[in-house]
């Protein structure tokens, strides 16, 4: 396709609403066949370029909420409301949308500054794979390093000393070894956006590799991994608040609720208004101090151990029938690679990005090492699945460590639970769909649901062993091998091609054991 000559505004300062996406995307599809296109899949998988808006293109709402969990500019405060022009919940209308997709988390420009105002694309103009035209780029080196950063700064820190207890101590090694695997999985996804500029996000990937069923599996499965995660956060709010107050209970007629099941209420309770929000600008400014929290989680510990507790010897040196378990917690710790995408396509020097990963990675793989190695010293073969619950109340530096937790899970539940919740959205018929009120009962039904499951199976560290095992492994590890591979098979030479069969082999067979071991760990926990 050509850009139209009469076009008022620049291509790369223009952006689109999910509704003008799906312009695009009909243009796409009924466009002559000799006309070129400026961005275009693969040639191998060029059959799957133009698709149904309807169905093959969701989700069409992923880039924008995953962006949010990496940084978002700031707007006004307010609830959901019904969007006239798009039709969608929790995203503005094509006249008054003033978010950019590619906007970083640590901001340069000012915060008022003028949005350019949309237009829609005529048939004449050009589209990228998910109907949109590529966002401004404007994030540094340096803020990128950051978002990178704060993606990796997760709740797998506060398990990484038990994992230590369950696998031994070599089992540090492991943490290493999936630390460079990692990284490396990592530049396979950039080299996959680059091979067609119109590659944006990881479903964009799974599609260029596998057609709809590559974008719909791996859809489903990076939602899967972000429930998982609001299901940790229920439970890590509700153990440590429990903490506090641990002679809290509730004993009505026959039902008994102990601390921990009286605070996942409670801390549910607490973080539903902040589902309803249609602007989460707020709560994304509190989750950057992701990294900061971490460091802080940090010195707290090491205040407790160097000033109160004291550290002991102890452990073993390696734990084969818990190994797998340590293996799906290391897993969880590098569960990034959803986000990296968007930070990638957002930087003005994208050929920095592997510095990005390296740098992320390697505050990752310190910081879980120094807290693992900390923990465990400190607590013995008594450290719990939260090293926090491990800390006596009556010291300061436990305080600060838990009210941290709490803030943070507050802050980060919210923008967990958006993205799943705006792919639902999409699934629901466009009548329905403009309704305030089913938005509503959408997000308030999956805070339900993870209070259940949490409550069902408040196993901490073998919920995330699991989720670590068979859905971050996917993600990080067997998905980006498995796509380049796909896409970028024929250029690339038989060393590269063995590497990337290894690597996901290996992933394969621990997302195997892993899984079967966390499962069996969870029924006898049942029982």
């Amino acid at each position: 396709m050509k850009i139209d000559e009469d076009l008022g505004l620049d291509r790369e300062d223009a952006f689109q609403t999910d509704d003008e996406e799906n312009r695009a995307e009909r243009v796409c599809c009924h466009v002559e066949d000799d006309t070129e296109s400026d961005f275009t899949f693969p040639s191998r998988n060029s059959s799957n370029n133009c698709i149904g808006a309807n169905n093959s293109k969701w989700p069409q709402s992923y880039r924008k909420s995953m962006d949010m969990l990496k940084g978002t500019t700031p707007q006004s405060l307010s609830f959901l409301k019904r969007s006239g022009a798009t039709g969608s919940m929790g995203s503005s209308s094509c006249n008054n949308d003033e978010s950019s997709l590619g906007t970083p988390l640590i901001f340069d420009t000012i915060l008022d500054e003028e949005v350019h105002t949309p237009i829609l694309l005529t048939s004449e103009q050009s589209v990228s794979v998910n109907g949109s035209i590529p966002s401004e780029k404007q994030c540094s080196f340096t803020q990128a390093l950051i978002n990178g950063i704060n993606v990796l700064s997760g709740i797998g820190l506060l398990t990484t000393p038990y994992a230590v207890k369950e696998g031994g101590w070599l089992s540090l090694t492991l943490l290493i070894i999936f630390g460079i695997i990692a990284c490396y999985t990592g530049v396979l996804l950039k080299r996959c956006l680059e091979s067609s500029p119109g590659l944006q996000t990881y479903p964009d990937i799974g599609q260029a590799a596998f057609g709809v069923a590559g974008r719909l599996m791996i859809s489903v499965i990076l939602y899967a991994e972000l429930y998982a995660a609001c299901v940790e956060y229920v439970i890590m709010m509700s153990d440590n608040l429990s903490m506090i107050f641990p002679t809290t209970n509730i004993h009505f007629a026959e039902i008994y609720l102990d601390a921990p099941q009286v605070f996942a209420i409670i801390g549910t309770l607490i973080i539903l208004p902040t589902v309803w929000l249609r602007d989460l600008s707020l709560l994304s400014y509190i989750s950057v101090g992701g990294v900061g929290a971490s460091i802080l989680m940090v010195l707290c510990l090491l205040w407790v151990g160097v000033d109160q507790v004291g550290f002991h010897r102890g452990g073993t040196a390696v734990n084969l029938a818990n190994l797998p378990i340590s293996v799906g917690i290391y897993s969880f710790c590098y569960a990034g690679h959803s986000v990296f995408p968007n930070i990638y396509s957002s930087m003005r020097e994208p050929s920095l990005f592997p510095f990005v990963l390296i740098g992320s990675f390697m505050f990752c793989w310190t910081v879980c090492t120094g807290v693992a190695i900390s923990g465990f010293l400190i607590f013995g073969d008594s450290v719990e699945s939260q090293f926090t619950l491990n800390m006596p109340m009556k010291f300061l530096a436990s305080k600060i460590a838990v009210c941290t937790v709490v803030i943070i899970t507050v802050s980060k539940y919210a923008l967990t639970l958006t993205p799943i919740a705006l792919s639902l959205e999409e699934l629901v018929s466009s009548t329905w769909f403009r309704s305030y009120g089913v938005s509503i009962l959408i997000r308030t039904a999956l805070v339900i649901s993870t209070l259940v499951v949490a409550m069902t199976v408040p196993f901490f560290a073998f919920v995330m062993a699991l989720a670590g095992s068979l859905l971050a492994m996917l993600i990080t590890i067997i998905f980006p091998c498995a796509c380049y591979l796909s896409i970028l098979g024929d250029r690339l030479n038989k060393l590269q091609i063995t590497a990337c069969i290894c690597i996901a082999v290996l992933g394969l067979v621990i997302a195997c054991l892993g899984t079967y071991s966390s499962i069996i760990r969870i029924v006898g926990r049942l029982d």
